[in-house]
């Protein structure tokens, strides 16, 4: 193993799915998505390493160094067609099975990474930091998982793969097109009254409450603050903002005076009015000029159909919009909500799949967003850094 004294180390997304074709394909090849140009491109280096994550089992799974500066290859590794186009040549150090890769729970990671020691395991938003490749790890952590990554690679200490694990590994599902393959989600008969747990946890180290009213109001009220602070983000940054006018009284309520006058009260869009109707719904849309920039949903309810639905009409009545969709939802709804924007009936439109245009963000994210100090000198790119896809959970 040939490493630099200054290799830097990059956290690398698998699913399970991405995994077993990786190493099918002889594990030389890593890739990213078209988001990850620019970091591709600028920050990593030959030399440099890759800590392999499996998301939706939370557990360390490999570790590679960089053999190669990016390029661009569309050859089919991971899916096909694969949207893993941004590629580096790489060579394997730590390759593990499912059950021989060490959950991020264990005591040996947990309490052990500058990044979770010292907090409760199952604190709420923990995983952040594990939800976007190529982010940059310290070195700190670097060398602690390369290192342990290594000893299991000799050792093969045993993980049996939990009740959860098993679940989450039966839901995938590969569907035929006739631009190729989808994948597809089929949640489990009592997903949708299930709560979900934070992720990465087992089911029992988290109790499932009953929503009541008092919980539902509540609810409500904090879904109208996720929405004033999102509109008062994009009002910031020199976003015009729609809200529907049955929330507007209540989200200009809490949005600071100076930004209420970035709030539309007609969309100055040039739609056929089935269009114009499904878009005057949506809970917060930014905008400049005549066009859409960015559209939020916000969801604190059980049932989180609505905003999903929503954002499909949207493309299904306008399948060349190009406009980016976010479903924002309390973080112990990911899982939920990565789930259902993989729903057949979602995966299957015929712009494509729902799940390439629609990301994720958690409450926890806007709210970091909007203490940024300086988000009126910010473009609106900021939100890559924090929103989750699909195809990564």
């Amino acid at each position: 193993m040939s490493l630099v004294c200054d290799m830097a180390y990059f956290l690398d997304l698998f699913t399970p799915e991405t995994w077993d074709a990786f190493r099918k394909q002889g594990a030389t090849v890593s890739g990213f998505g078209e988001r990850h140009l620019a970091t591709a491109r600028d920050r990593v280096k030959p030399g440099d390493i890759l800590l392999c994550y499996m998301v939706r089992l939370a557990r360390r799974c490999g570790a590679l160094e960089v053999k190669s500066s990016a390029f661009t290859d569309s050859t089919p590794i991971f899916t096909d067609p694969d949207p893993y186009i941004i590629r580096f040549k790489v060579n394997p150090l730590v390759l593990l099975d499912l059950d021989r890769s060490p959950p991020m729970l264990a005591a040996a990671i947990w309490d052990n990474l500058d990044e979770t020691k010292g907090i409760a395991k199952g604190t709420r938003g923990w995983g952040m930091n594990f939800r976007g490749s190529l982010r940059l790890i310290s070195p700190a952590d670097g060398t602690f998982l390369l290192q342990l990554l290594q000893k299991q690679r000799d050792g093969q200490t045993a993980y049996p793969l939990t009740e959860r694990d098993q679940r989450h590994l039966a839901v995938k599902r590969k569907v035929h097109t006739l631009t190729g393959q989808v994948e597809v989600e089929v949640p489990e008969k009592g997903d949708d009254q299930e709560e979900v747990v934070e992720h990465g946890l087992d089911p029992l180290e988290r109790s499932i409450e009953t929503e009541s009213a008092g919980r539902d109001e509540a609810s409500v009220r904090q879904s109208i603050q996720i929405q004033a602070q999102i509109a008062e983000i994009g009002a910031k940054m020199g976003f015009r903002i729609w809200v529907p006018p049955a929330d507007r009284p209540r989200v200009l309520s809490v949005v600071q005076a100076a930004h209420r006058g970035a709030f539309l009260e007609v969309l100055p869009l040039n739609y056929d009015e089935n269009t114009l109707d499904t878009i005057r719904q949506i809970d917060v849309l930014w905008l400049k000029g005549r066009s859409m920039a960015r559209a939020f949903e916000v969801e604190h309810t059980t049932a989180i159909y609505s905003g999903i639905l929503r954002m499909a009409d949207l493309l299904a009545l306008q399948p060349n919009m190009q406009i980016r969709l976010h479903i924002v939802a309390p973080e112990e709804r990911r899982e939920k909500v990565l789930r259902e924007i993989k729903r057949p009936v979602f995966s299957l439109l015929d712009h494509g799949p729902l799940y390439e245009k629609c990301t994720f963000l958690s409450y926890d994210s806007v709210q970091s967003i909007s203490h940024e100090k300086h988000l009126t000198h910010m473009s609106d790119t900021i939100l890559d850094e924090y929103e989750e896809h699909a195809e990564e959970g």
